[in-house]
């Protein structure tokens, strides 16, 4: 997706400022990319540990207390990941298929763009999960960090 998105903001460059005719698709097709590969692109970063993090405090407590952070922040995830991205993101999805509602540019239904939302709310509730269960495995690597 980041390639294609790549390519995509290249052409729209290119047919504006060299081609007398600018592409009219490519804006969209760029702003849908960019929600799919902003939202796949976070639950992949929560997956490596990659999201910015401030341990400085964590570092500090003992063993038991930053486990019990390290799960607290499992359950406040899996929380916002079910009530927002899941919950809410299924309801706009429901809705702007409902509602027929299309994109202007291109005519395909926002729920199959808007869809990514409920995906992502599964793979960060998932990866939570996964953490929560394994949080002795996951301190005693150091993964968390």
């Amino acid at each position: 997706m980041m390639a294609l998105l790549v390519l995509d903001v290249t052409w729209q460059v290119l047919t504006r400022f060299i081609l007398p005719q600018p592409s009219s698709f490519t804006e969209e097709v760029a702003r849908f990319l960019l929600i799919w590969v902003s939202l796949l692109g976070g639950a992949f970063a929560y997956r490596e540990h990659s999201h910015l993090g401030f341990d400085l405090f964590v570092s500090k407590l003992s063993a038991a207390k930053a486990r019990f952070v390290f799960k607290l922040c499992c359950f406040l995830v899996a929380v916002f990941a079910i009530s927002v991205l899941i919950i809410g993101g299924s309801n706009l999805v429901y809705l702007t298929w409902l509602l027929g509602q299309e994109s202007p540019v291109l005519n395909i239904p926002m729920a199959a763009i808007y869809i990514v939302l409920p995906i992502s709310g599964l793979l960060f509730l998932l990866y939570s999960s996964y953490f929560f269960i394994n949080a002795d495995q996951q301190m005693a690597t150091k993964e968390f960090s």
